[in-house]
């Protein structure tokens, strides 16, 4: 069931792993009628290519590729197969350990520009969901327990703002035994040289401290919070975009963060058995409002979830889904916003996009 293999993939975004869908369509003849397959490889499947039900070589290939720039792939085989190969990275979070005054504007900004934030302090008056409307989660607890209260993976992004000296030892002592996409902690270069100092007498790795942003933040000169805030914030997009670069692997592909958008996911994995059409951003190329990966679905009685764009392009596939769910199967639509049309119809893109529509009432 399709529902399985969505259930799948949120079980692995859970778990901070990347994951692949292969979506399988059969373009021949009344096959084309024929609900499109889902298959679901894993970090594990695509380390070492093995036998795969269904997938060649190449397509093989194209997983991996995908799973490590994140670009989704758009095969067409000649008027009898298409594949649609979505690279799925699991949401980044920003882990504000300490609730005072430069976590305040710090997880307004994590937030706004897209990571899930959870704020821990010990102090009730601080941890509180009044205090911080924006963050997915606030906790009240102490430094040395609340380790075991969130999960800390390669997508978590771990900020240490604490009111200590004390504290913020005990949180990098805990912070460093994970594997942290990014790990700073606030202090002059003083402090944090006799922190550093501490520790590696303690027997933590010089390699271990080197992964540590301390003093934290871009050096922009920042004196306020806010200002302190930005340059914190800033340097924790530049590790989750930028990560090849930063760890000088030159080898490597620049990694996209593809599109995803957890609502349209968990309502795909409940296999309610109501007629709906799942559409998807499959290509793009130029100005568009949004990329590749970009998920929508319409049911039949004008109910949407999720966006491609908005606009009259978005108008234009909610009539097309609407008869993929009246006769089965897929359909691929090319929304053109370029030229006189586009100018009339009021689009402020000017890029085409490619857009795949698939029936899925299961």
């Amino acid at each position: 069931m399709i529902a399985n293999a969505y259930k799948s993939l949120l079980n692995e975004l859970d778990a901070g792993k990347k994951a692949v869908m292969v979506t399988i369509m059969n373009d021949k003849g009344n096959d084309r009628n024929v609900s499109p397959e889902k298959i679901l490889l894993t970090e594990e499947n695509l380390r070492v290519y093995t036998s795969i039900d269904k997938l060649d070589t190449l397509i093989y290939q194209k997983a991996q590729y995908a799973l490590e720039t994140g670009n989704i792939q758009f095969i067409k085989e000649q008027d009898t197969i298409t594949y649609l190969i979505e690279p799925y990275f699991p949401e980044p979070r920003l882990i504000v350990l300490g609730g005072g005054h430069i976590a305040k504007p710090l997880v307004e900004l994590g937030a706004r520009v897209g990571f899930l934030v959870t704020v821990i302090d010990d102090r009730p008056s601080f941890a509180n969901k009044e205090r911080f409307p924006d963050a997915e989660k606030v906790i009240c607890e102490s430094f040395e327990k609340c380790f075991n209260l969130f999960h800390i993976n390669k997508s978590a992004y771990v900020v240490i703002v604490t009111r200590g000296h004390r504290h913020d030892m005990d949180c990098l002592r805990k912070a460093l035994k994970y594997h942290a996409a990014y790990i700073g902690m606030i202090g002059s270069k003083r402090r944090v040289k006799s922190v550093k100092e501490q520790l590696l007498s303690e027997g933590y790795s010089q390699e271990q401290l080197n992964k540590v942003n301390a003093p934290i933040g871009l050096d922009i000169g920042a004196v306020t919070p806010d200002e302190i805030a930005i340059s914190i914030i800033a340097q924790v997009i530049s590790y989750r975009r930028l990560a090849n670069t930063l760890s000088g692997s030159a080898a490597s592909p620049k990694i996209n963060w593809p599109e995803l958008d957890r609502t349209v996911l968990e309502e795909l994995s409940k296999g309610e058995n109501d007629p709906k059409a799942v559409v998807t951003v499959a290509s793009t190329k130029g100005s568009v409002p949004r990329k590749a990966g970009a998920k929508m679905l319409v049911w039949p009685y004008g109910k949407t979830l999720g966006s491609i764009g908005g606009g009259c392009s978005e108008g234009e596939i909610i009539h097309i889904a609407r008869d993929v769910i009246r006769d089965g199967g897929h359909r691929v639509h090319s929304i053109d916003m370029t030229g006189e049309v586009a100018e009339e119809e009021g689009m402020v893109c000017g890029g085409v996009m490619e857009v795949l529509i698939e029936s899925c009432d299961k």
